[in-house]
C-alpha cells in the first residue's frame, strides 16, 4: 500500500504498544516514520529499523519543551518535511478516584506534564511544518477517561479532557491542518499488562466483551489520517464502554 508514499510522520511514544502499531501501519501505507520514546532506546531503534520505509528513531522526552523542539527539528533535517503528527506518548498510574490524598502533587504534575504540556509543546513545534505540508494532520491519542469520570486516575481524566478540548480548538483555528483525537477505552499494552483485574472487569461489562488492542486503536488513527474531510473529532473506539459507564 502506498497511499501515504513520501509523507513523513512523527509518532511519539512508539517503541511499544499503541505507538509501535501506529508506526508500523503508517510505514506499511508508505510513510517515513520518526519513532520516538523517552527511554527504551534499543527497543525504539529496533522498531525503526524494522519498518519497510526509510525511518529513524529519535529519543525525546515529550514532557520537556526543548526535547519537543529537537524532535521536530531533527525530523526536518532528516526528511525536509512533516505531514503527520501522532501524539501518542502518555503517562498514568492507578489511583482510586475517591482517595484524594493518594493523588499526590507528584502524580498530578507528571500526568499533566506528559499528557497536556507535552501535547501542546510538540504541537506548537510541529505546526509550521504541518501547515507548510498543505494537507498536514495531527492525531492525538486520548481516552474515554476524558469523556467520562472513569480511567486510571482523576488526574488522567483531567489531562485527557484537556487534550480533547485542545484537539477541537486546534482544528478550528489552525486550518488547513486537520486535528482529530482517538479516544480508546482500556487497551492491552505493556503498560497495562499488570492490570488483569481491570481487563477482566471491562470484558465482563462492555458490549465488545474485551479490552481494546493496539491494532484496534491504530486502525482508528489511520482513519483520521486518511479521511481528508475529518477534523475536530473525538473518535471513540471503546468497544461500547461509554454505553455502559
Amino acid at each position: 500500500m502506498d497511499r501515504l508514499d513520501g509523507q513523513v510522520a512523527i509518532v511519539s511514544g512508539s517503541s511499544s504498544g499503541i505507538g509501535e502499531q501506529v508506526a508500523r501501519d503508517l510505514a506499511e501505507a508508505g510513510a517515513h516514520v520518526v519513532v520516538n520514546s523517552s527511554s527504551s532506546v534499543e527497543q525504539g531503534e529496533a522498531v525503526a529499523k524494522g519498518l519497510p520505509t526509510k525511518s529513524i528513531y529519535v529519543r525525546a522526552d515529550i514532557s520537556k519543551e526543548d526535547d519537543d523542539k529537537a524532535l521536530v527539528a531533527t525530523t526536518g533535517e532528516k526528511f525536509g518535511r512533516l505531514d503527520i503528527l501522532v501524539k501518542n506518548a502518555g503517562w498514568t498510574t492507578r489511583v482510586p478516584h475517591d482517595d484524594l490524598d493518594a493523588l499526590t502533587n507528584e502524580i498530578l504534575f507528571k500526568t499533566i506534564e506528559v499528557n497536556v504540556y507535552g501535547t501542546w509543546w510538540l504541537t506548537r513545534a510541529a505546526m509550521p511544518h504541518l501547515k507548510e505540508a498543505g494537507r498536514g494532520c495531527i492525531v492525538n491519542v486520548s481516552s474515554v477517561a476524558g469523556l467520562r469520570a472513569i480511567g486510571s486516575s482523576t488526574a488522567y481524566g483531567m489531562a485527557k479532557a484537556a487534550m480533547n478540548n485542545l484537539t477541537m480548538d486546534l482544528a478550528r483555528n489552525c486550518k488547513p491542518v486537520r486535528v482529530n483525537a482517538v479516544a480508546p477505552g482500556l487497551v492491552q499494552t505493556p503498560w497495562t499488562e499488570d492490570w488483569a483485574d481491570l481487563h477482566a472487569g471491562v470484558a465482563a461489562i462492555v458490549p465488545a466483551g474485551r479490552s481494546a488492542t493496539p491494532v484496534d486503536v491504530s486502525k482508528a488513527v489511520l482513519s483520521c489520517v486518511d479521511n481528508q474531510y475529518m477534523t475536530g473529532q473525538i473518535f471513540v473506539v471503546d468497544g461500547g464502554t461509554t454505553l455502559v459507564l
